[in-house]
């Protein structure tokens, strides 16, 4: 089995390209060979790690727009299993290049499908927009991941995004399917943040992952050095979440290659 799944939400500043980075960093660690796609114009996930966007010569956007093979730019990273499809601030301009091309939101699609079968997992991270390029990406994908930092605010926007993939699953891709609802920023010591997750919970019920990405310094740390959380500290809290994250996708996905010693530990 091999699965996309896109990390999207159009509110910024919820832990999106964190959670792209080291759930994808995770997944690798865990012996499944997996693909970090940077869909975003910022490049963040291609900074965080260790590429300058500015000596990117051939991106996503070259791959989308003018037919380059995606196997001639993916990029192997410090992580074994995991490698890189990186961005460019040229990705900003796509979507003005693509709107007047036939299929236009399936052109991520045929770019992912060229190297689909060589990867367990392809993360997508999404830009914090519902555009084209993100429009694309969720027609690619087979499932979504939805971060939602326990903050207030926590639901403002959300019922667009959702209503932007019902649109998607009735016109685009019906295969679409929400991987669940992941809580970030979550801090034990203040009383917003429980009431938060136990909205979320009443709200989205079985849909919400049961592991909680905690606040963590070595978590914000760790991007600056262009490095994933395992790599920067794999005894943080921060790694620990994001693994037992992956532990719970797999589990889901019934891949875990023993489901009694890879049980999800330590979540909140």
């Amino acid at each position: 089995m091999n699965k996309i799944i896109a990390i999207a939400n159009q509110k910024g500043g919820v832990g999106k390209t964190t959670t792209s980075i080291n759930l994808a960093a995770s997944l690798a660690v865990l012996e499944h060979k997996t693909l970090l796609v940077d869909a975003d114009p910022q490049a963040n996930s291609t900074s965080g790690l260790g590429f300058e966007p500015r000596n990117i010569k051939t991106s996503i956007y070259e791959c989308i727009i003018n037919d380059i093979e995606p196997k001639d730019i993916i990029l192997h990273t410090e992580t074994p299993n995991l490698d890189l499809i990186p961005a460019h601030i040229d990705l900003v301009g796509a979507e003005i290049e693509m709107i007047n091309l036939p299929e236009r939101e399936h052109m991520m699609k045929r770019v992912l499908e060229k190297v689909r079968n060589k990867y367990d997992f392809i993360i997508i991270d999404c830009s914090p927009s519902l555009g084209l390029i993100t429009i694309n990406s969720l027609t690619a994908a087979d499932s979504l991941i939805i971060p939602v930092q326990c903050e207030y605010f926590a639901l403002e926007g959300l019922g667009k995004l959702l209503n932007t993939v019902k649109i998607i699953q009735s016109k685009q891709n019906p295969e679409l399917d929400i991987e669940g609802f992941l809580l970030t920023m979550y801090d034990s010591r203040l009383r917003l943040s429980n009431q938060i997750v136990e909205e979320i919970k009443t709200h989205f019920q079985q849909m919400v992952f049961k592991t909680i990405i905690q606040r963590n310094t070595r978590l914000g740390e760790a991007p600056s050095f262009g490095q994933t959380i395992i790599m920067h500290d794999a005894n943080s809290k921060g790694a620990i979440n994001y693994l037992n994250l992956a532990r719970e996708i797999l589990q889901q996905n019934e891949l875990t290659r023993n489901s009694k010693t890879e049980k999800v530990v330590g979540v909140v």
